[in-house]
């Protein structure tokens, strides 16, 4: 599985689509994605193993897995995902 969230840098928010936006550390690496439901963005956690398989629901923001944010705003997806 993936190591640890790297504490330095914030989370990057990437569109792929008008659905769909990727989160990624600050180094590049998806830890999830946020996907529109409805009227909601919902966050979708994902992790890697060792040989690069996904893992839907792993990673190091597992434990923030099916959060909810009413928009796309970086500062709040990054005040709620990252690690304390």
């Amino acid at each position: 599985m993936s190591a640890g969230l790297r504490a330095t840098g914030p989370l990057v928010l990437r569109p792929v689509n008008e659905g769909v936006c990727a989160v990624l550390d600050a180094h590049g690496q998806l830890v999830g994605n946020l996907k529109r439901i409805g009227a909601v963005w919902k966050f979708k956690a994902v992790g890697h193993t060792a040989t690069g398989e996904l893992v839907p629901g792993g990673g190091p923001l597992t434990a923030r897995h099916n959060a909810v944010f009413e928009r796309l705003d970086a500062a709040e997806v990054n005040a709620r995902l990252r690690p304390d």
